[in-house]
């Protein structure tokens, strides 16, 4: 994950992900959309291989890369973890959802003037 994590800390290497997204392009191809040397660009292509992001295809005399988003699976597992509700604070969310569901099922039942089944009203006083 570092070394993943590494290749699309620079701003050209992300650039370089999302032209090839859907697409493979020589890195001559790649190098006119910059303003940066083409050795630089190979430099970059190099590293984004290494990381298993781009692999290339050698098609005649032209190399061909293309994008592979399977590396970013475990650094957006990664993410999703770290957003994601710890502990007591999922536990709490899943509570105030639930006395909200009942005070709405409440307020519903007596508008609608409904009587409530004694054990049914008895579990409701305990919660």
């Amino acid at each position: 994950m570092d070394e993943v994590a590494e290749a699309i800390a620079d701003p050209v290497r992300r650039e370089i992900l999302v032209m090839l997204r859907g697409t493979a392009l020589t890195a001559g191809d790649i190098a006119r959309r910059f303003m940066i040397s083409r050795p630089a660009v190979s430099r970059h292509l190099r590293v984004l291989r290494e990381s298993g992001l781009v692999h290339d295809e050698l098609v005649g005399r032209q190399r061909f890369y293309r994008l592979d988003t399977a590396p970013l699976d475990e650094v957006a597992e990664w993410i999703t973890a770290l957003r994601a509700p710890e502990g007591w604070e999922h536990r709490l969310d899943a509570l105030e959802t639930e006395v909200r569901r009942t005070t709405r099922e409440r307020t519903r039942r007596e508008r609608t003037g409904q009587t409530v089944p004694e054990s049914v009203e008895r579990t409701e006083d305990t919660a």
